[in-house]
């Protein structure tokens, strides 16, 4: 009987020193990737960066649209020429430093006869009709300046866009498009950037002045943001890495004593 529960015992610690085993490994490769993301988020910020404060350059064409990517396209500073469709702009809901309203998405008919989605800036709800801004639309050839974004199919968290209904939750290129009856149109869009006479300061002093009144849509409101805790994950994976191989020397070091009570014991009853 005692060898038996002393075989027991034997595959016990063996099951128990391969699950430390396993959980340490583990714990400790979950630390390393989360270096390696911090690593590549860290380039990633990096080359935004890059992008943003570069001069502007001419954004993809037809031949392009195909390879547009976030790794290499998104954030890109560009500048772009066409003629507005106003009439077939479309609100997005939005929620922004300014307060909730919508992103005014506006098709630009470029030379070439293609079409690039242009989100010209937010409007409260009260400006959500064009009509309601008193600033003057574009007309005409214009140029547009900003920052080259992708489209953003389906919609919001936990909201679909409806376009049977107009209403819209995320700039769905693709979407938006068909809705609208237009073809030949880029895979991305465009924040365009802030006006001197519709930026988001000048609205908000506009905004808490009774003698002026905003002019917009305001642009320029892009949020460049990227959270980055994963040195905070990898330091939270590796000390539980830790955990386990002091958690293992505990056990360890009671087995090693408990067999040492028991040499002692059997010393004894031998004498």
């Amino acid at each position: 009987m005692a060898a038996a529960v002393r075989q027991r015992s034997a595959a016990a610690r063996v099951a128990l020193a391969v699950c430390a085993v396993l959980a340490f490994a583990g714990f400790a490769a979950l630390g390393t990737w989360q270096v390696e993301r911090r690593a590549w988020k860290l380039d990633l910020i990096a080359r935004v960066e890059q992008r943003v404060h570069a001069p502007a350059s001419t954004p993809p064409g037809r031949t392009e649209w195909p390879t547009v990517n976030a790794a290499n396209d998104e954030y890109r500073h560009v500048r772009l020429a066409g003629t507005f469709l106003h009439e077939k702009e479309a609100l997005v809901q939005a929620s922004t430093r300014l307060g909730a309203g919508f992103w005014v998405l506006t098709p630009l008919r470029t030379a070439d006869g293609s079409v690039v989605m242009v989100n010209r800036g937010f409007v409260p709800p009260e400006a959500r009709e064009r009509s309601a801004r008193t600033a003057a639309e574009p007309q005409g050839e214009v140029a547009v300046a900003g920052l080259l974004r992708l489209s953003e199919p389906k919609g919001g968290f936990l909201r679909k866009n409806d376009p049977a209904a107009d209403r819209w939750f995320s700039r769905d290129v693709q979407a938006i498009a068909q809705a609208r009856g237009l073809t030949d149109v880029a895979p991305y869009f465009v924040d365009a950037e802030a006006s001197p006479a519709a930026s988001p300061a000048a609205n908000a002093a506009a905004a808490s002045s009774a003698s002026d009144t905003p002019a917009w849509p305001a642009g320029g409101l892009t949020v460049i943001a990227f959270p980055n805790s994963h040195l905070v994950y990898a330091l939270t994976w590796y000390g539980l890495a830790l955990m386990v191989l002091i958690a293992a020397w505990f056990v360890r070091r009671g087995e090693n004593a408990a067999h040492a009570d028991t040499r002692r014991t059997e010393d004894a009853r031998r004498h």
